[in-house]
């Protein structure tokens, strides 16, 4: 279980709200942490499936280096353009990996259920398609902080 936001309960997202907010969203930004203890933030498309967030990254990336050598991560999903209309989350944890990396489709039962959701989310399609490039990365966070200003009210 994720923990519990302290700040911003009035305009935090209850749970139906998040798990359809990480379900639309297309694009988050992963930070992970180098070697040198400077973070580095790159964009990835996932997948939520209501428990954990699902990235499929490129395996020679230097996120994928930094992971391997400490698995802490942070991710913030968001949307909106006014001030009034902002909405995110940002999750935080350790990453897994699972799977065969770099993934080529080889048969893996923990990822039939997030390469589904992918394969329609993105490509409209029930195959994922499998370029030997890529893998998947899981977090389950450890905890969520969300927010939505269209509950200000006013």
């Amino acid at each position: 279980m994720a923990g519990t936001q302290r700040r911003g309960r009035r305009i935090m997202m209850d749970q139906g709200e998040l798990d359809a907010f990480l379900t639309e969203q297309r694009t988050c930004r992963v930070a992970t942490v180098g070697g040198d203890g400077a973070p580095h933030v790159g964009a990835l498309w996932f997948t939520w499936d209501g428990t954990a967030l699902w990235l499929y990254s490129i395996t020679r990336s230097r996120r994928w280096a930094q992971l391997r050598k400490d698995p802490r991560i942070a991710v913030v999903v968001d949307d909106g353009h006014a001030y009034d209309e902002l909405r995110g989350a940002e999750l935080t944890g350790r990453a897994e990996f699972v799977g065969e990396a770099p993934r080529t489709g080889e048969p893996c039962a923990a990822l039939d259920a997030p390469e589904a959701r992918f394969a329609r989310k993105y490509f409209g399609t029930a195959a994922m398609p499998h370029d030997g490039r890529h893998a998947w990365l899981r977090l389950v966070p450890e905890s969520i902080a969300s927010w939505d200003f269209r509950k200000i009210p006013g």
